[in-house]
This record gives C-alpha cells, structure tokens and sequence, in this order.
C-alpha cells in the first residue's frame, strides 16, 4: 500500500478529551505539526455509530478534517476484558457515563468480572489520520495486560490506574508519563502511523 505522507502544518486532533488530547499532542510535536483540538476549534463530536475501534476512529477524523479542511488525527480505544468477552469494547467510555467519570467506570469493570480469576484484558487504539479529500489511513495498536483493584495512581486517565501492562508492576495510573507513552497501545498505533506517513 502506498501511503500519504503528513506535511508539517496544521492537523485537527478530533476529541474534546484532554487526556487524549496530551498524549497526541506529545506524539505529534516533534514533527513540526501544529495541533489543535476539535473542542478548542468549537466542532461537534460526531455520533460514533461504528461497530469497531478502527470504523469510530474513521468516523471521527473524516467529520473533522471535512470541517477543519486540514489533515485530522482521530484515536478510538478502549479496553477489551477477556471474561466479559472482550466488553466494554467500543462502549469503554459510554461505561463512565454522561459525566464521563470512569470511577464508575473501573468500578463496573470490576464488579461485572466479579469472582472470575481471568483478569487478563487488552487495550486497543485505533489511530485514523485523514485528509478533507476523503483519504485515510488507519493503524491499530493493542496492549495485554491484566485488571488490578482496587485502583492504583493518579496518573493516565480512563482506566489506566486498573491496569497493568504486562512485564511491569505499576499500573499506567501510576507509571511515569514517558515510559507509558513508550509502551501503550496508542505508541503503537502511533509508531505505524509515524513510520508510515510521517518519516
């Protein structure tokens, strides 16, 4: 496959969630990239009717380069708990509630796993950039590892103090910012991403 190469400029990060928003941000800046949101931009946030990661994450940064008129770099992620065959999937922030309170969250993850020993679980980002002509291209990251409680660290967002990655003790709650963006699902996409449209 042929890809399309990201020129430097500006580039729409479509989500009005500032932790996702930092950690694209972060990947984003040493490519001469100027990112902005689409919350700061004042676009909507499309209705995610996808039936997976990579189809929700396409969704979404098609609707904002098609309003922005500029290149948009959209993620849907979320984690995948193997003894809830593979919930909450595509509805892992639809668990935190209209508040977007993922207490509530965490803790329906671990009350609906309840006394089953398998904790193991996977994140999994799907990292879509698109541009206003319709063209896209999509990268999938996935990490394992398994669900602690209660929770641990104030670090991360979502349900990173619940998780975590394998070969390591702290959870991405409590894990230093630098070595979780080196390790995360959404590194990974973003190191697809990174190798094919922007080195």
């Amino acid at each position: 496959m042929n890809h399309r190469r990201l020129e430097p400029g500006r580039v729409v990060i479509a989500t009005h969630n500032q932790g996702k928003l930092r950690e694209i941000a972060a990947f984003l800046a040493p490519f001469g990239l100027d990112a902005v949101s689409a919350g700061q931009l004042g676009l909507p946030e499309p209705e995610e009717t996808g039936t997976t990661f990579r189809a929700n994450a396409e969704l979404k940064a098609l609707a904002a380069a098609h309003a922005a008129k500029v290149p948009a770099l959209a993620d849907d992620s979320g984690v995948a708990i193997t003894a809830l065959n593979g919930a909450p999937g595509i509805y892992t922030a639809r668990w935190a509630g209209p508040t977007k309170d993922f207490r509530i969250a965490m803790e329906r993850a671990n009350r609906e796993i309840g006394a089953n020993p398998d904790r193991s679980a996977k994140f999994i980002s799907a990292l879509t950039l698109a541009w206003p002509d319709g063209h896209v291209e999509t990268f999938q990251g996935e990490i394992g590892g398994v669900l602690i409680w209660p929770p641990r660290g104030e670090r991360g967002f979502g349900y990173d103090p619940m998780f975590v990655p394998e070969g390591y003790a702290e959870t991405f709650g409590e894990m230093d910012p630098a070595i979780k963006h080196a390790i995360s699902h959404r590194a990974r996409s973003f190191r697809m991403l990174r190798e094919a449209c922007l080195e």
